[in-house]
């Protein structure tokens, strides 16, 4: 038995650790937490002054066990759980379920795990942190206290379903996706027109080249942009003056969590979700500094270590020593930016994370690179028949400095619509020259709405507004697409009509040309059950809800992890008026309906509405109250109860369409709960993606059927038809069937599955629902809010 037994969060991180440390050390984890509130009564003690119960869940008891046998068994513990609130809390709980005292255990943290890190953690052990955990304790009650309170009374009054719920967070996230999206709906585009001029002169070299020189204003109308063309017909064009400039960009910061996942999913295209997957593999493996941080700062050894990098690649005048300074005044705990921890590994072998490491690389490099020196030049153009100036402007690159390695990226909203993606260099031009025009074009450009969040800037926005902090992204955002508020998806662009007038050759030509607009991709739309319950809550539930009063709850809990505010008390200050807004909700709110009127039905004069159906959203013709039934129609996915039209909702009632018959019987194809499918001979087989039930034709749906039916006559191995049982083939072996739910076949009955009788199918269907098997131990548990 080793004289040492350290405990960690991850079994990959221990294996990592142990290599470091040595014979005299045991490493183990607890993955994760080891215990959580109890569900029953919340877990929580409110009139005992908040005071929590705590349970050691199922799937950790093995763990428990095992940890405290080691723990009497070994010399001395060591507590090495991650160096946040989080980790500090995990080593608390470690503390009380062990029986350690928290007075005398020792508490080693890191950002790294590298041998220097590891040793020096060891060599300067700590104790437990009770401010910390005191912060993370008041968070997880409060955070249980709202979704354990808020989620009841969506129940009660709302009627679509009982899967709902409500978080501190989760809910100020679907508010702002929903307040965007209310944007878009009601944005009203308007069109103006941008005049550009293009001119030929000569380069360095003698040769003609074309470039461009932007109108002084943009137009509101066409007749003003041809009265401007007008103006300019017969006109000489000369360089009246022209303006050299130094100018520089300067390296974005390191990485921090944030950063980190919006730049993954600008220029990997990766979820928050997955770029937190793979960088806490990339950390567990010692291959960079600890990823949840909200720190820019590195240390001196990274520091040193990144300048002989960069001289050694690029060389001395490429390096530029820089500090910076993080903007959010509330960063905490973790004390580095997300870093390589080997700055002479400019890769990683692991073809998961490789594209991931390699970014967190050269951002790391390029923050301290030197300043790109670029020239830029602005010509203003004299047009002789009246007082107006076009500008031509170029830009060139003289040292490249820290764009030899890296360039942020952009999101939608940082692009400006004036903004030119590259204004490429002018021609050497001179005061007086005369320029001869090629042509003259005003072009109609609209107006564009705020675009709709991507996961990555979604994330900026709940940072600037300081509302959760770098473990809650993450899964704040998994959790608003489980729930089903929002949904990450594709739009479709339209086809619209924009007009161009061109001068040439003194003769203004009008034509008309389309474009496509408004396609949008992985982009987060609310649905409308995240629009009815945000309007419920923002109703009844204004303080939660408040972007201002969340980010204050933020700062309390950073109060508490300083020591400047006693835990239970800022629970109580919270939960007197949060409560007295529950009870007082349950009393008086009605019960919401999530409908909107369209108008009546010509033919038979029923009223027509759009609302929120218990398996989602659709349009209802006539009164439950009628005698005759009211007709329903399911939206469709890319339809939503505040925007359909009455002519939309109308168009859904084409459903089921009859496509014809298919080897003597017909064939139908309608929309039911688990989406589009077709009915042929008392069967059922779900359309693929790409078929629209309201304009597929019968040549296409025939061969699926016959293509779906080979393949589960292929996987069917028995059929008792009157109780409606299946014995089937599956890519883990046989296993029976009976409605929507599998059963699996006892191993020693596997190989005999053909000869089973009804009596003994039912007989296992019968045990297994008696004795559902136990649930896999989760994957370590995540960070959460």
């Amino acid at each position: 038995m080793a004289k040492n037994l350290v405990i960690v969060e991850s079994p990959a991180k221990a294996k990592t650790i142990e290599k470091i440390l040595g014979k005299d050390f045991e490493v183990k984890s607890c993955f994760g937490h080891i215990r959580d509130l109890e569900k029953d009564d919340m877990g929580i003690d409110i009139p005992n002054n908040f005071k929590p119960k705590y349970k050691i869940p199922e799937d950790k008891e093995k763990i428990v066990k095992e940890l405290k046998k080691l723990a009497k068994e070994t010399g001395e513990v060591w507590l090495a759980t991650d160096e946040d609130r989080e980790g500090e809390a995990i080593s608390w709980h470690l503390c009380e379920v062990l029986g350690l005292d928290p007075d005398v255990t020792k508490r080693i943290v890191f950002h790294e795990i590298t041998k220097p890190a590891i040793e020096k953690a060891v060599l300067n052990p700590r104790l437990l942190n009770m401010d910390l955990v005191h912060a993370q304790q008041a968070r997880r009650i409060l955070d249980r206290i709202v979704g354990f309170e808020l989620s009841p009374v969506l129940w009660r009054k709302m009627s679509m379903r009982n899967s709902l719920s409500a978080g501190r967070v989760q809910s100020v996230a679907v508010r702002l996706i929903v307040e965007r999206e209310r944007e878009i709906n009601t944005f009203n585009s308007v069109s103006t027109f941008k005049v550009e001029a293009f001119f030929t002169a000569k380069d360095i070299a003698g040769k003609n080249i074309t470039f461009k020189a932007e109108g002084p204003t943009r137009f509101k109308t066409a007749e003003d942009a041809e009265k401007f063309l007008q103006q300019c017909v017969g006109a000489a064009y000369s360089v009246k003056d022209i303006q050299v400039k130094p100018g520089k960009k300067s390296p974005a910061a390191p990485f921090t969590t944030s950063t980190l996942q919006q730049e993954a999913s600008r220029k990997l295209g990766y979820s928050v979700s997955k770029t937190m997957l793979l960088a806490q593999k990339l950390y567990e493996s010692g291959n960079i500094t600890y990823m949840r941080t909200d720190s820019v700062n590195l240390s001196d050894t990274a520091l040193g270590e990144i300048q002989k990098a960069i001289t050694t690649n690029y060389g001395e005048k490429y390096h530029q020593h820089r500090k910076f300074k993080n903007k959010n005044e509330s960063a905490q705990e973790a004390h580095e930016a997300i870093r390589p921890s080997y700055m002479e590994n400019s890769t990683v072998d692991d073809s998961d994370t490789k594209k991931l490491y390699e970014l967190i690389w050269k951002r790391t490099i390029a923050s301290q690179m030197s300043d790109a020196e670029l020239e830029k030049t602005t010509a203003k153009i004299d047009i002789s028949t009246n007082k107006e100036e076009l500008t031509a402007s170029g830009e060139v690159l003289k040292f490249d400095g820290f764009l030899k390695v890296y360039m942020e990226g952009k999101d939608d909203e940082d692009v400006s619509d004036e903004e030119d993606t590259d204004d490429g260099s002018l021609p050497p031009l001179q005061v007086k020259q005369a320029l001869p025009l090629k042509e003259m074009k005003a072009t109609e450009r609209f107006s564009r709405p705020a675009p709709r969040y991507t996961e990555a800037s979604l994330v900026k926005k709940l940072e600037e507004l300081g509302i959760g902090r770098p473990s809650t992204y993450a899964p704040t955002i998994t959790t608003v697409q489980k729930r089903g508020y929002v949904e990450k998806r594709e739009k479709e662009g339209i086809k619209r009509d924009f007009r161009i007038l061109t001068l040439k050759d003194d003769k203004i030509e009008k034509v008309t040309d389309t474009e496509n607009t408004g396609a949008e991709k992985n982009k987060l739309f609310p649905t409308d059950l995240g629009m009815i319950v945000t309007d419920f809550l923002n109703q009844y539930f204004n303080s939660v809800m408040d972007y201002g009063f969340t980010a204050r709850i933020e700062g309390e809990f950073d109060e508490i992890a300083h020591g400047k505010k006693i835990w239970n008390n800022m629970l109580n200050e919270f939960y007197t008026p949060f409560h007295k807004d529950v009870e007082n909700t349950l009393e008086n709110a009605e019960r919401v309906k999530g409908e909107r009127p369209l108008g009546t039905d010509e033919a038979t004069g029923k009223p027509i509405v759009a609302r929120m159906g218990r398996y989602g959203p659709m349009i209802q013709i006539g009164k439950v109250e009628d005698e005759e039934k009211p007709r329903f129609a399911k939206l469709k996915a890319t339809q939503s109860i505040e925007t359909i039209t009455l002519a939309e909702a109308m168009e859904l009632f084409k459903l089921p369409r009859n496509l014809g018959k298919f080897e003597d019987e017909d064939v139908t194809v309608n929309i039911g709960r688990f989406g589009p499918y077709a009915a042929h001979d008392k069967k059922f087989y779900s359309l693929k993606k790409e078929m629209d039930p309201y304009t597929i034709e019968l040549d296409e749906v025939a061969p699926l059927i016959a293509e779906k039916r080979t393949a589960k006559d292929e996987r069917t191995i028995k059929i008792f038809e009157k109780e409606k049982i299946q014995i089937l083939k599956g890519p883990y072996g046989p296993y029976i069937k009976q409605g929507l739910r599998n059963f699996k076949i006892p191993k020693e009955k596997i190989d005999t599955a053909a000869d089973l009788t009804v009596e003994e199918a039912k007989a296992i269907i019968e045990d297994v629902k008696a004795n559902p098997p136990k649930k896999k131990a989760p994957p370590r548990k995540k960070k959460a809010e």
